[in-house]
């Protein structure tokens, strides 16, 4: 009977073990070509909430491996020289890769892409969105990571709503700007890594039908692009300064171009209006939340591609409003589009479902993190937590 027993128990243990998957990768230094080793790598498991699943170091080779537990989706997160590096993988992957690079607290080659400022009002409050597109084209290729490493001023008066960072072929988190005195400075504890990082801050201020705008940069910029509701009159400080772009989203486009710190661009705003893409991405969110509070700060859901060439065709989709924040869940998590091709009137439901279960698996990352930190109360913990478990079963209700 004993000898039963210890055959059954063989049995279940070696059915397990062959069910286990294993999960094997390899992490590149990018800035020196070779294997990056004995790196950090944390598995986190992203069913039903995320948590550290597993924990290991990469070999000489670069190469690490998992046992997976069970058979859902996880997240692969590689941490060198202090910046954190993510891969997914989604269930049926058994390998991964990952590039990392050295970190410097200097770097040359940081430059500014374009920044868009956008603008509505109801009259009593001024909302605007503010997104900044930042280069690293450094030298061999590295990472910038300081105290500080971007840093941004908002106009008087005004105050942040929500604040959401994306680094190259990443999806969009929230940050926690800080403010540095009190002249409208701030700035974020996020690495610029090798690419193209994005910022967004969204934020409101009072308004009595007028405003004075004095965008002050912190690095020279391409493109300066500022975008109203049509009902809004636009002034520069300097004539000329500002060139009007073609728009068939009912918005007012003025841009200005190589726009260096210290450069007057300021500009008065007056009226009144609301952007028509933030009223129809703050109704999406609003369905995908499934009752939660309509948000009319200036976001967006992205347009048509424009086939048409023009200077700005690289960016015209941050120009025409992506990477927008609309806030769901009482205000305290972002949903955002961030990929042209799937946000195109008409793409495919499965597309759409794909990257809102991405954006929503990063979402629940960051909020496990803020609760770690103690940045979020037990109460907001609970609420957005909730709202987010809901919005992934309907997405991926959707998905299946």
């Amino acid at each position: 009977m004993k000898s039963r027993i210890a055959v059954l128990l063989a049995l279940v243990a070696l059915s397990a073990l062959a069910a286990a998957q294993t999960l094997t990768g390899t992490v590149r230094n990018g800035t020196t070509g070779k294997a990056a080793a004995h790196d950090d790598v944390v598995l986190i498991k992203l069913a039903q909430g995320m948590s550290e699943a597993a924990r290991t170091k990469t070999d000489a080779e670069g190469h690490f491996s998992f046992q997976l537990g069970e058979t859902g989706p996880h997240l692969v997160r590689v941490n060198h020289e202090g910046v954190n590096y993510f891969s997914p993988a989604p269930p049926g992957t058994n390998s991964v890769e990952v590039n990392v690079y050295d970190a410097a607290r200097k770097l040359d080659g940081i430059t500014g892409t374009v920044n868009v400022m956008r603008f509505q009002s109801d009259g009593k409050t001024l909302q605007g969105i503010e997104l900044y597109a930042v280069k690293n084209s450094s030298t061999p290729p590295r990472a910038l990571m300081n105290d500080r490493p971007f840093e941004f001023y908002l106009p008087p008066g005004a105050q942040i709503d929500q604040a959401a960072a994306e680094s190259p072929g990443g999806q969009p988190i929230n940050i926690s700007p800080v403010p540095d005195g009190n002249d409208g400075r701030y700035y974020v504890v996020f690495p610029i890594r090798p690419g193209e990082t994005q910022f967004q801050i969204a934020y409101h201020l009072p308004y009595s039908g007028q405003a004075k705008i004095q965008p002050r940069l912190t690095l020279p910029y391409e493109h300066l692009a500022v975008v109203m509701a049509k009902t809004m009159q636009f002034t520069p400080d300097v004539p000329g300064s500002y060139s009007p772009m073609s728009d068939d989203t009912g918005s007012t486009v003025q841009v200005a171009t190589n726009v260096t710190p210290g450069k007057s661009v300021a500009f008065a705003i007056s009226g009144s209006g609301m952007l028509q893409d933030s009223q129809s991405a703050a109704t999406d969110a609003q369905a995908d939340a499934q009752g939660g509070g309509q948000d009319m700060r200036p976001g967006g859901g992205l347009g048509a591609p424009i086939d048409a060439p023009d200077p700005l065709h690289n960016y015209r989709w941050a120009i025409l409003g992506t990477l927008a924040a609309v806030l769901m869940a009482g205000g305290f998590y972002i949903m955002t589009r961030s990929k042209p091709a799937l946000a195109v009137a008409g793409a495919p439901v499965a597309d759409r479902s794909a990257t809102l279960l991405d954006a929503l698996k990063e979402e629940l990352f960051q909020l496990e993190v803020d609760r770690q930190q103690e940045r979020v109360s037990a109460d907001e913990y609970d609420k957005a937590k909730a709202a987010l478990d809901q919005t992934i079963q309907r997405a991926l209700a959707r998905k299946k």
